[in-house]
């Protein structure tokens, strides 16, 4: 039962958190604290959805209850439900527990919260093709509001992996290749999911940036795999983005990756959990495990003789939870405490940490939610218009010959043509609602009244039947243009579904070279989670369209862009590949990765490098056309001789020189021309977005520090060394030195 004491001071919300945890921890036993340590299913706890006692009773006594993860695939997606057995949960830690601590309720929410009826918006790596901070903020900020609005308190996003693997069936989930442009998509989500702290208000929750660190690049692109990178590497490429979400943005958890490093898995690693994130970044929140992380150290890893010992390595490595149940932790660190394997003052640092962010969400003065109010939030009309505008700026045009696009809403016959054409795909870790919009349907939207909008399916999506492609051709051969739908869906793009190829899966190239030999115009949307090495269509087909997992209202934004009323202004955040024999490919390479001779040959005359083909990607990190122009001039570099402390200013004027509105997206590359050190031969620091009418221009001004500059030297030590920097900005090159 819970305390009777007459004052608590934990309880006191007037008091400093610091005291409060304090006063808390020194009232709890061993069990208790220990039992903090673990998190349990809220499906473990419930019949069909519906809160059973017994279950509670059981996940206390298993020690594993200072986290809860909310439903999301349960058998009950019953919303209202689910909010209701979240309170009861809440309702039994307070009033039928000695110390009535309530728990942290954990949900997903990488591009919406994870729950029916919650507003779907484009995946990750869409929104990271939107180049817009300030819009991927504020999609944040609507996650946060409406998962806290159903009782979760804490969310399990941002991803701040590096796609560098394209095969990786969770590269929908980051915000591309980038170090740079993740870091800021990042440090904007946190900061938004967050609030403005350092408490978490009630339309906030907090953060949990993951998966420290690198595990995008897991070999053979497998989920899970072994990532062979360096030290240099590491710090160089794939930390600034978790660096810059605890030093900038102050996120309060941090989610440990599954896979090894230099044949350390990172569940186990002092030197990231301890060294880089304790010691050298400061963070002072908790670290999380992913969902049976600990367990494969013993039966997947093999690094631990026992599911008791895999416990052990990780608590004194520095991982301070264990999700999703205390299979590790729980009894087996009760028992590793009191055979005095494990001090209890390593106890006490997890807990308080924990303790910590309970404190900092209020959660002691109210942890529970209001059906009513939840119901009044998710997906409202606000939110769900937000969604589109944030798909219709994420697409990318990556061809438009002979200004087949914008199409004419005249149009007098329209074939809709795909296997994603009258299905919505909205990626992995998605909530569903009632008002998702299929392409199908956004065209039928967007047309005049009288035209004649006919549909085929073609083919499924990785299926080999053909037999939907003559009635498909039929319809092509009916039409004056054929949109074509295809790429990918969650069977074959999802965690744990890796590709070994990038082709477009199934028979849908011979869907769409069948189509295309009708002599309709086409137009291909590609709806995917990864880069797909589209070689083909590319040099075939005259207008083609990334779309992504464009979210609930994906299907009315790709007809907008469509149909001219807007005009796409979405960039790549990965590189698209020739083919999977491309990878990696990534651009920010180093000067040796992509061939010595610069001969490509083809079929019948074989050239240098690679023998048949050019090393070269076929779209570029960054790229994405427009329906207007943008022309560059008045590259300035000043000073043009700088002290390795000093800044330098680079600007230049920008002009919308075509003949409607648009955004251009302004990107900034520096080159380290000689380095002690290996560097890339390009790389992002800093970019922004600007929106210009017809023969409007603007100068844009960006500021580069010593940290834009600064490499790892041969001792690893973060340096800026003289010598010349080129700057490229669209188009232009300038240069700078240090003296």
């Amino acid at each position: 039962m819970a305390s009777t004491d007459s004052y608590l001071l934990y309880k006191d919300s007037n008091k400093p958190v610091e005291h409060r945890v304090e006063d808390l921890i020194g009232r709890m036993t061993l069990e208790e604290k220990v039992a903090q340590l673990a998190s349990s299913y809220m499906d473990s706890v419930t019949d069909s959805g519906e809160f059973n006692e017994t279950k509670m009773e059981g996940a206390v006594q298993r020690l594993g209850i200072g986290v809860i993860h909310s439903f999301q695939w349960g058998v009950n997606k019953n919303t209202p439900q689910q909010m209701m057995t979240s309170n009861k949960v809440q309702k039994y830690l307070i009033e039928k527990t000695r110390l009535g601590i309530p728990a942290i309720i954990t949900g997903e929410g990488v591009h919406g919260h994870l729950s029916r009826g919650a507003t779907v918006f484009p995946h990750a790596i869409a929104l990271a093709s939107t180049w817009d901070t300030d819009m991927v903020g504020q999609v944040a900020s609507i996650v946060a509001k409406e998962a806290r609005s159903a009782g979760v308190s804490q969310i399990l996003s941002p991803v701040l992996d590096l796609a560098r693997e394209p095969r990786w069936g969770r590269v929908q989930e980051t915000y591309g290749e980038d170090p740079y442009l993740t870091s800021r998509m990042g440090v904007a989500f946190i900061r938004n999911l967050q609030g403005k702290g350092p408490n978490v208000d009630n339309e906030h929750t907090a953060a949990t940036p993951k998966h420290f660190a690198a595990h995008g690049s897991p070999e053979s692109g497998i989920n899970l795999g072994p990532v062979h990178i360096g030290e240099r590497e590491l710090r160089d490429t794939y930390l600034p983005a978790f660096e810059a979400a605890i030093c900038e943005a102050g996120a309060l958890s941090v989610m440990p990756a599954y896979h090894e490093i230099d044949g350390i898995p990172c569940s186990t690693s002092k030197f990231l959990l301890n060294k880089v994130l304790r010691e050298e970044w400061g963070f002072e929140g908790y670290t999380y495990s992913d969902w049976e992380a600990l367990d494969m150290l013993y039966t997947f890893h093999k690094t631990a003789e026992s599911l008791a010992d895999a416990g052990k390595q990780a608590f004194e490595a520095g991982m301070d939870l264990e999700a999703p149940q205390p299979v590790c932790y729980g009894l087996h660190l009760l028992e590793h405490v009191k055979a005095g394997r494990v001090a209890i003052d390593t106890i006490d640092r997890s807990v308080r940490r924990i303790l910590r962010l309970k404190f900092l969400l209020g959660l002691f003065e109210n942890p529970f939610c209001d059906p009513e109010y939840a119901k009044s939030v998710r997906n409202k009309p606000e939110h769900r218009a937000f969604a589109g505008k944030v798909a219709r700026e994420s697409v990318v045009l990556l061809k438009n010959e002979g200004e087949l696009l914008p199409l004419s809403k005249n149009t007098a016959r329209i074939a809709v043509i795909g296997p994603s054409a009258d299905v919505v795909r909205l990626g992995d870790y998605s909530g569903d609602n009632e008002k998702l919009v299929t392409l199908l349907e956004g065209v039928r939207n967007a047309v005049a009244a009288g035209a004649e909008v006919t549909y085929a399916r073609g083919c499924g999506i990785f299926e080999l039947s053909t037999d939907g492609i003559p009635e498909a051709v039929e319809a092509a051969k009916n039409a004056d243009v054929a949109i074509m739908a295809v790429g990918e869906s969650d069977e074959l793009c999802y965690e744990g579904t890796d590709q070994h190829d990038l082709e477009l899966p199934g028979v849908q190239m011979e869907l769409v070279k069948a189509v295309y030999e009708t002599g309709t115009p086409v137009v291909v949307v590609l709806l995917n989670g990864r880069p797909l090495s589209i070689s083909w269509i590319a040099g075939h087909v005259p207008a083609i369209l990334e779309a992504w997992y464009p979210g609930e209202e994906g299907g009315n934004a790709i007809a907008d862009v469509l149909f001219g009323d807007f005009n796409p202004c979405g960039k790549l955040p990965v590189t698209i590949p020739r083919s999977v024999g491309h990878v990696p490919s990534f651009y920010n390479h180093k000067p040796s990765a992509r061939g010595y001779y610069h001969k490509p040959g083809a079929p019948g005359k074989p050239g240098r490098d690679y023998a048949l083909a050019s090393p070269s990607a076929l779209f570029e990190f960054g790229y994405g056309l427009s329906y207007t122009e943008f022309t560059y001039t008045n590259l300035k570099i000043e000073p043009s001789e700088i002290a390795p402390a000093a800044e330098v200013e680079v600007a230049v004027t920008v002009k919308n020189t075509g003949e409607v509105s648009g955004s251009e997206v302004v990107q900034l590359y520096i080159n380290d021309v000689v380095s002690s050190v290996t560097t890339p031969a390009k790389a992002l620091k800093r970019f922004t977005k600007i929106a210009l009418d017809p023969g409007e221009e603007r100068t844009v001004t960006f500021t580069l520090g010593p940290k834009d500059l600064a490499m790892l030297n041969g001792h690893m030590e973060w340096v800026v060394e003289p010598g010349e920097f080129e700057v490229m900005v669209g188009g232009l090159m300038g240069s700078f030195r240090v003296i």
